[in-house]
């Protein structure tokens, strides 16, 4: 029986989980969600979130899988057979997020390209819609697949492929250039933004404190949107994070590596912050507007608002250059570390090289991304983002609480992840873990499907809706089905 692969280093380790949380997310949505929801004031609820929720699954997730050495699927049944259901769930969930996550990574791949003369400059707006994506004017005319969206897609795919076929080899190598790359250009960055002219302006608005966000009418929508950013920033559920710590030797530290992922990304997110402000301040005074009419979140910031800020600069062509090779290395680490948590399972599961099974995984979630580089692409992508993250996260996230809070004994995990790390967690984490974190996770399902059962999310068509609900209870009943065929088939 060979020997599992470990991490080279703790560092590795480390490094590749924090480029597996931090993403384009830290970019395009806390910056935009700190400002829409009081400014500095945000900053409570965002780390009370850290630290009651973030961070106890992240140590839930790296104690799970660390103890069972196994990948996700493994680690669950070894809780319960049935829970394997779960941990394909899981991987379904993050193939379906990586065959879009990856077209986003492909835009700025296309944008890195034209970066030269900031070709956009013009316009960014039409740029990105209609030279980029070449959008049709709804879903209901998907059109055909845009051949620059399409070709950079399969770049961005080839790239990936090498940076996982040979496994956690490969993984430690790659991260230890995209980690600190993209940090050391948001450095770089933050220091051009902080120096334009209305930089100021834009940074005031950002820190800004109003705490009656916090406490005032509709103050629920502050707290749901600081546990919800935690939550998807940190890469939980998504089967990665038990996966990387299933190649840490068993008495590798917990805690520390939990809190040291969960506070770095944090930060990484609030210095973005400025990066982002300072800018948008800046290209608010050359136009002559206020902060808010510039500010968006998505891919209209980083595609539109972002371009057009940088082309009003100096030296606009080598902060373009930084920006979006910037983004695209965020993208990466998040992009390969959904796939290696996939390829760890049937690795476990088969005696297939892991070259190979990367190489299936790639081809396959590239095939699955070419229905995004069609004319209507945005819009099936902002359709299925929106169910997978805000239904299909927030269900699993629920049940892992369940399954090891519940079922294998939240105390049992406790006395082993203190077993193994020099500073100890509390009883505090398995009330977290039992009641806490799923309570808060029911009752923000609750309130977002009250949301898509009274109206269709974004005016989008019945049948574009249905996308939506079948990228969550598709691979949910296909998922429930492979270990019931699985058990059949061994007592047969």
């Amino acid at each position: 029986m060979s020997l599992r692969d470990r991490w080279p280093s703790r560092t590795a380790f480390i490094y590749a989980a924090i480029g597996s949380a931090v993403g384009l997310g830290n970019v395009w949505r806390y910056p935009y969600l700190a400002e829409k929801f009081g400014g500095g004031a945000f900053l409570i609820p965002y780390l009370i979130a850290l630290f009651v929720a973030g961070i106890p699954l992240l140590i839930l997730e790296l104690g799970l899988g660390q103890k069972i050495q196994k990948g996700t699927v493994d680690s669950l049944a070894a809780i319960k057979k049935k829970f394997s259901g779960v941990g394909w769930w899981i991987l379904f969930t993050s193939f379906i997020i990586i065959s879009y996550y990856v077209v986003v990574m492909a835009w700025s791949l296309i944008y890195l390209f034209t970066s030269y003369g900031a070709q956009w400059s013009g316009d960014t707006q039409t740029y990105f819609f209609n030279n980029v994506l070449q959008l049709s004017e709804s879903v209901d005319s998907i059109g055909g697949i845009v051949p620059a969206v399409f070709i950079a897609l399969l770049i961005s795919w080839i790239i990936i492929y090498f940076s996982v076929w040979k496994g956690v080899k490969s993984v430690s190598k790659i991260v230890m250039i995209t980690v600190p790359l993209p940090i050391i250009l948001l450095i770089v960055l933050l220091i051009r933004a902080v120096t334009l002219d209305g930089a100021m302006t834009g940074i005031t608005q950002y820190l800004t404190p109003n705490f009656n966000a916090l406490f005032g009418p509709g103050s629920s929508a502050v707290w749901i949107a600081a546990f919800s950013q935690i939550f998807f920033s940190l890469s939980i559920a998504l089967g990665i994070m038990m996966a990387y710590s299933s190649y840490n030797r068993k008495d590798s530290d917990i805690n520390k590596n939990a809190f040291t992922i969960g506070i770095t990304n944090s930060i990484i997110s609030i210095v973005a912050g400025f990066v982002v402000f300072g800018t948008l301040g800046f290209m608010a005074e050359q136009q002559q507007v206020a902060v808010s009419e510039v500010v968006t979140s998505g891919p209209g910031l980083a595609f539109i608002m972002f371009p057009k800020a940088l082309s009003l600069m100096p030296f606009a062509s080598f902060f373009s250059i930084l920006f979006f090779l910037m983004l695209i290395t965020l993208a990466i680490d998040s992009a390969f570390s959904m796939v290696e948590a996939i390829d760890t399972t049937i690795t476990d599961k088969t005696k297939m090289k892991k070259k190979h099974v990367a190489l299936i995984v790639c081809t396959l979630g590239f095939l699955a991304g070419i229905m995004y580089t069609t004319n209507a692409g945005l819009y099936l992508l902002d359709i299925v983002d929106h169910f997978v993250i805000n239904i299909s996260l927030i269900v699993i996230g629920i049940l892992e609480c369940i399954a090891v809070g519940w079922i294998f004994g939240a105390e049992k995990m406790r006395k082993y992840i203190n077993k193994v790390s020099d500073f100890k967690i509390g009883e505090w984490w398995s009330t977290t873990i039992k009641y806490i974190i799923p309570l808060s996770l029911a009752i923000i399902l609750a309130l977002q499907l009250k949301t898509e059962f009274a109206a269709n999310y974004g005016g989008y068509p019945d049948w574009a809706i249905l996308i939506g609900w079948g990228a969550v209870l598709i691979p949910l009943v296909i998922a429930f089905l492979i270990p019931q065929k699985a058990v059949k088939g061994a007592s047969e």
